[in-house]
């Protein structure tokens, strides 16, 4: 018998999310399980929000309309943790996913996870660490539905209207391997992973690999570039990969030693000490 769906419920911050990026993120959502609750919330008697009324009925998104009661203040924001509580309480559910640009849920991510569902979320590169961190999973919405640049240098295609309820599409460049292994968090995160599935012959599975990943922190290799874990491990020049069948496998390549190093250098400037 196959497992039911897992059921998810999407809430989106239609003051700080494109709705341009919505039928990505549904997308990338149905590939956790099924969308049963979609809301949107904003005050929709705002120009900012004209986008997001286009593609309401479209998606069958409820918008959840709540006025700014003071100038200054998101009282969506609001609006929104108090329904994702409720949601919560009603046991229900077994994921969120929230579409934001905004650290103020950071908490209400973290209380989400206490009660063991996990929380997807989506936001724009601007979005501050602590929310990204914070997710089971955070994907950038600019990773969404992107072919990958063919080099790091590569210029985006399309530009920000600098409106709310709309964004330009900007292509996620691809990350070389040495601006990946300069980035010693996700190096960290890697190595640990690779190491915690690490069988009798020094190989690890890639799927125990991943699982390990998503475990420790938000990721997604689409963030960097990549398509799939396995091109970004490729990509990074730190781990060997093999096939078997239809398995894949990763093992970290044997560091050099110190000395080697030394050596080398020293012999390329002339600088060999003789004993």
């Amino acid at each position: 018998m196959s497992e039911p769906e897992k059921r998810i419920a999407l809430l989106i911050d239609a003051d700080n999310a494109p709705a341009s990026k919505i039928e990505e993120v549904l997308a990338e959502v149905a590939r956790h399980g099924v969308a049963n609750v979609r809301r949107a919330y904003g005050n929709w008697k705002s120009p900012s929000l004209k986008g997001w009324e286009a593609v309401l009925h479209e998606y069958a998104i409820r918008p959840i309309q709540q006025f700014a009661y003071s100038r200054g203040k998101n009282a969506s924001d609001m609006a929104m943790v108090i329904d994702a509580m409720d949601l919560l309480y009603a046991r229900n559910l077994d994921g969120f996913a929230i579409v934001s640009s905004d650290a103020d849920f950071t908490p209400l991510v973290m209380r989400l996870l206490t009660d063991g569902v996990k929380v997807y979320g989506f936001g724009e590169k601007k979005t501050p660490d602590p929310f990204v961190n914070a997710c089971s999973k955070f994907t950038y919405l600019e990773a969404l539905g992107q072919a990958h640049a063919s080099a790091p240098d590569a210029h985006p295609e399309g530009a920000s209207t600098g409106e709310t309820g709309e964004a330009g599409s900007e292509a996620r460049p691809r990350k070389t391997g040495a601006e990946m292994r300069s980035d010693t968090k996700l190096v960290n995160l890697l190595r640990r992973a690779v190491a915690s599935a690490e069988g009798e012959d020094g190989w690890s599975h890639l799927g125990p690999v991943g699982s390990q990943i998503g475990n420790q922190a938000s990721f997604d290799p689409r963030n960097y570039g990549y398509g799939k874990l396995s091109d970004l491990l490729a990509a990074i020049g730190l781990f060997e990969m093999k096939k078997d069948g239809k398995s894949s496998y990763v093992r970290a390549l044997a560091k050099k030693p110190v000395a080697k190093q030394a050596t080398k250098r020293a012999a390329k400037t002339g600088n060999t000490t003789v004993g």
